[in-house]
């Protein structure tokens, strides 16, 4: 028996070292979301009233900070891999977490006016949010394929629930359901991916695959035998184009984005469909780098198919919602052909300038989009009234005379995704083109720009029908603080109808709760700020420089 004993003590199972402090946004996060669900639960109280909100704010805050000091650490020592080479702390990895953080902080503000208008006030849907944004951020940092994997089910799995809680309404449990069973499949294509991974090179780290070149276990060359790995490469490909709403993957997203509460829809459009397109760079950059010839035509294939598609068919649509999901569908075509400058010029051939030009267009979108299609999400809570559904063109008429703060600030969020020179979408539109136009993907360039043209029509719709409509809306946008039964202020007249022969009822705005607005107005200041003063000489070159460094 103490033969045994010492033998156990002998083959003890080494564990590998943890700096933790490398982490600690990470933790944050995570440790935040199962704090507010065992203080509510022990203080009840607590439950409503703007505490979760607040301790959701709190610890996007506070993880920020935590931020801000690993920034000035890998800026400093460099960067790390942790965790026995299974994360990297890095330039990438920090900027993403930044993105992902901000965020979560303005979506926290939106959801506590939406919660109570609707009378579902409850710490459950901050504690899923700070639980998918730990998600994402494990994604955004893991160098290893299950990892990777863990990270993008814990990121989705809260969301699917998300999207289905609002129990009044069957067009959120259908979208939660459509979401989720379409979800699984991708997971599972993910999860074949990974095994063929494994199977082609003995290993699930990138860094590993990355330098597989030798025969396996098996006998078989992942350079010489490359079906297995062309056929993980692909697998992995179509989960990723899932997560983020490349055709032809993108059945889910107008209905889900139509039927999912708005909020969760803003974080949906920003935090996830980044925190994809990070998981796609790790995986197909850093660990798939040597066969970029092989997957880089299949990104343009994706890039224009959603460019193309997405800018159309927003056109046909009534339901703001719906235009607005699939104009996320032509962001993701713009990422898309970030990705593919990325992976260098039209010659196939990666070089330095083409890599970091690249990876700089690709972070630069990330944090553009994220920042204004929140905002723009935002005021559609405000908007949307009680039961989440005035959504459609008509619902925003003549809501600049009522509403003028409210438009104006729509307007501008909007004006950035038609990419509107001094606005944070038109730089992001142009780092894009540009990048490339200096691979010598000319053809690229130029579908985004006509795909740029065809969305603008779009975006225009929607400001005309704030401005330019005489006839008032009938959309009632009602906030926490606001008694049913008190007379409402309004701006708006009896107007006749376009035929002049019965009156229009005068519109009737609500209150915009604090909270909404002031996420709405630091989305719009942000989006005007990084257009005239785009950032591209500290955090975003060095991320930029890590990204393209890691192949």
């Amino acid at each position: 028996m103490k033969n045994l004993v010492a033998q156990a003590v002998v083959n003890e199972i080494a564990t590998p070292d943890i700096e933790w402090s490398m982490l600690s946004p990470f933790l944050v996060v995570a440790v935040g979301g199962i704090l507010l669900i065992t203080i509510t639960s022990v203080v009840p109280r607590l439950r409503t009233g703007g505490f979760p909100a607040a301790f959701t704010i709190l610890a996007a805050a506070l993880a920020g900070w935590f931020l801000r000091g690993l920034w000035s650490t890998v800026r400093d020592e460099g960067s790390r891999d942790i965790v026995a080479g299974s994360l990297a702390i890095d330039g990438f990895t920090v900027f993403v977490w930044g993105v992902l953080l901000a965020s979560l902080f303005l979506v926290g503000g939106l959801l506590d006016g939406y919660l109570r208008r609707e009378r579902f006030d409850g710490p459950d849907w901050y504690v899923l949010l700070l639980m998918s944004a730990a998600g994402g951020m494990l994604l955004a940092a893991a160098r290893d394929l299950i990892l990777i994997f863990v990270g993008l089910e814990i990121l989705s799995i809260a969301v699917y629930v998300l999207a289905g809680l609002h129990l009044r309404r069957s067009d959120s449990q259908e979208a939660a359901f459509k979401y989720f069973i379409l979800g699984a499949v991708a997971s599972a294509l993910m999860l074949y991916g990974i095994a063929l991974a494994y199977g082609a090179t003995g290993s699930t780290n990138l860094e590993v695959i990355a330098g597989a070149r030798a025969a396996n276990a098996a006998g078989l060359n992942p350079v010489e035998d490359s079906s297995l790995i062309l056929a993980a490469m692909a697998l992995l490909m179509v989960g990723f184009a899932f997560k983020v709403s490349a055709v032809p993957f993108h059945m889910w997203t107008p209905d889900v984005y139509q039927g999912s509460p708005t909020p969760v829809v803003a974080f949906m459009a920003s935090a996830v469909k980044v925190a994809g397109f990070a998981g796609m760079v790790r995986v197909f950059w850093d660990g798939f780098g040597y066969y970029v010839a092989d997957w880089r035509p299949l990104i343009a294939v994706l890039a224009v198919a959603s460019l193309v598609l997405g800018s159309f068919l927003a056109l046909a649509q009534t339901n703001i919602k719906r235009m607005l999901a699939y104009s996320s569908i032509t962001h993701a075509g713009f990422m898309l052909i970030a990705v593919n400058t990325l992976a260098g010029g039209s010659d196939g051939e990666v070089t330095a300038s083409a890599a970091v030009g690249g990876a700089q267009a690709l972070l630069f979108y990330m944090l553009a989009y994220a920042i204004m299609v929140i905002g723009s999400f935002g005021v559609l809570t405000a908007v949307g009234a009680e039961g989440d559904g005035r959504h459609t063109l008509d619902d925003y008429r003549g809501m600049a005379k009522a509403k003028p703060l409210l438009a104006a600030m729509f307007a501008v969020l909007l004006f950035a995704q038609a990419g509107v020179p001094f606005t944070s979408g038109f730089t992001a539109k142009f780092r894009v083109i540009l990048a490339a136009a200096n691979t010598g993907s000319y053809v690229l360039a130029g579908i985004a720009m006509l795909a740029a043209v065809v969305s603008a029509v779009l975006y225009l719709r929607v400001v005309v029908s704030m401005f330019m409509t005489s006839q008032p809306a009938v959309a009632h946008a009602i906030g926490p603080d606001t008694d049913p039964d008190a007379e409402q202020d309004t701006d708006a007249e009896v107007v006749p109808d376009l035929d002049g022969e019965e009156p229009v009822e005068p519109m009737v705005w609500g209150h915009t709760p604090r909270p909404a607005l002031a996420a709405i107005a630091i989305a719009a200041v942000a989006t005007v700020v990084l257009g005239i003063f785009p950032i591209g000489t500290d955090v975003l070159w060095a991320a930029a420089r890590d990204l393209a460094s890691l192949r």
